[in-house]
């Protein structure tokens, strides 16, 4: 990935340089323009067209009168099974609350209730009704398109759409982050460069995310230098479609269990408590589809209103599914990393200048098992923070090394989707593991060699072969630097 190009002379010269255009993004950008800072956004798609976009979920902040931020930080810890920092999920659980109204000020309508009142829903892992949505589970498109909107308008936010980040360009003493490479060879030079890639849940098989969701930022940062870390936790989503031709992954959103629907096994019993948090209702249904030799389970939302989730209905009519009338086939899916490039609580990764944010980053807040709607919350207030961090960083040096080479990161084969599927799914086991450590995609094996290195099962990472948890891990992280073997750390 690292080559020599003949100019060290950048394209062009900003204050930062943000690549991705999610919630993280384009949030990140707005920050920074908005304080006076020359901004280039790279988007790899149009805007409004990024995993952001598509989530159904709603951002979790402690804004009903029943609710404290320091509730939220609970239930966030309970949720990541011994392995959350607590200064990130402090600092998430109350500045999200600001969040909120500061896209209300952007011009995002959030639901309310019959009295006009801000209406808040019930998740997985959530003790009090906390989560804001805007336009039922349509809460992704309505926050992504009115963001991308006012980055248009924003005079000091230069948009590349269409353009791809080959690799990061970094000086050779100092290893400082100074700017991106691009496909098509441009050199943006920047005192600050933020990634906000998104996730890499789309490298497994069965997934609920977009194509396009291939760890792509983590395997740049790696490439620069930076440290990743607890890339063995990886979220499955309890309730994504299964063998609906054209719906294949697609998610029904946790909220519409917070409203009451069931998960009803083979003989239409209830097996599992809906609202338990997503690792242990992913392995009660994966329990359940082995003891009763069956691809599914069903979940009942016959009897939950459709108008309060009507883009869900919709999908789902469109390929010949009715929920209102119909019992949904549904199995775990692949739909989020929790590890990524450590981060701090501003973003601020171990190469100097370089920063990550939203999917893409491993602040340690999410622990082994995400908090339903955290990572939308997490998108704006580390967005924002780191938005503003990068604005203190040096200016350009004088003399700059020439800029890498553009290099085609590496597409995931078939087989390697397969085998991550098989061999680090909602179960693993030390041997499959070792056989995934040999793929030749370079993301497979980091992601081998964490969960080969965690011996205990914790959160989303279940071992048959080590199903206890260790107690000794608790705030353990690991670690992957270069080529070295993962590391476990303790984070202060």
């Amino acid at each position: 990935m690292v080559g020599t190009a003949d100019a060290a002379e950048p394209t062009e010269a900003v204050d930062v340089c943000v690549v991705g255009a999610g919630g993280a993004g384009l949030y990140a950008a707005l920050t920074a323009a908005r304080e006076g800072a020359r901004v280039v956004l790279v988007s790899a798609t149009p805007l409004a067209q990024t995993s952001s976009y598509w989530a159904q979920g709603g951002l979790a902040a402690a804004l009903g009168s029943d609710d404290t931020p320091d509730l939220h930080r609970h239930d966030t810890e309970a949720a990541g099974r011994g392995a959350v920092r607590r200064t990130v999920a402090t600092v998430l659980a109350r500045e999200a609350p600001r969040a909120v109204h500061e896209l209300q000020e952007l011009g995002v309508v959030f639901d309310h209730d019959e009295r006009g009142e801000l209406a808040l829903g019930l998740e997985g892992g959530h003790g009090r009704r906390r989560v804001a949505h805007a336009g039922g589970s349509a809460t992704g498109r309505r926050v992504v398109r009115q963001l991308s909107a006012a980055v248009v308008e924003e005079p000091g936010i230069k948009v590349l759409e269409g353009a791809r980040v080959a690799a990061l360009w970094t000086t050779r003493e100092e290893g400082r982050c100074v700017g991106v490479v691009c496909e098509d060879g441009r050199i943006i030079g920047a005192r600050a460069t933020l990634l906000a890639t998104g996730g890499a849940a789309a490298l497994w098989s069965r997934t609920t995310n977009p194509p396009g969701s291939l760890g792509i930022g983590l395997l740049l940062a790696h490439a620069a230098g930076a440290a990743l870390a607890d890339l063995e936790f990886v979220q499955f989503h309890p309730t994504a479609i299964i063998g609906v031709p054209g719906r294949e992954g697609f998610l029904v959103t946790e909220a519409i269990r917070g409203e009451g629907a069931l998960l009803l096994d083979a003989g239409g019993e209830r097996f599992v408590q809906e609202l338990a948090p997503r690792d242990e209702v992913a392995r009660a249904i994966v329990a359940k589809l082995r003891s009763q030799e069956t691809t599914h389970v069903d979940l009942d939302m016959r009897h939950i209103d459709p108008a309060l989730f009507p883009n869900v209905v919709s999908a789902l009519r469109d390929h010949g599914l009715d929920p209102v009338t119909q019992l949904l086939p549904v199995a775990p899916a692949c739909h989020y990393v929790m590890g990524g490039i450590v981060a701090d609580l501003d973003g601020d990764t171990t190469v100097p200048g370089l920063y990550a944010v939203g999917e893409a980053a491993c602040t340690g807040l999410h622990g082994a098992n995400r908090l339903a709607s955290n990572s939308l919350s997490e998108c704006f207030v580390m967005g924002r923070r780191a938005g503003l961090a990068g604005l203190d960083e040096p200016v350009l040096p004088g003399q700059l090394p020439p800029a890498p080479a553009p290099s085609a990161i590496m597409a995931p084969s078939r087989e390697t989707r397969t085998a991550l599927w098989e061999l680090a799914g909602v179960e693993r086991e030390g041997e499959g593991l070792e056989r995934l450590r040999a793929d030749p995609h370079p993301l497979a094996r980091m992601v081998a060699a964490c969960a080969r290195h965690r011996e205990e099962s914790r959160g989303a990472h279940l071992r048959t072969d080590f199903p206890a948890l260790a107690p000794a891990l608790d705030g353990m992280h690991t670690v992957v630097r270069g080529d070295d073997p993962p590391q476990l750390e303790r984070w202060p």
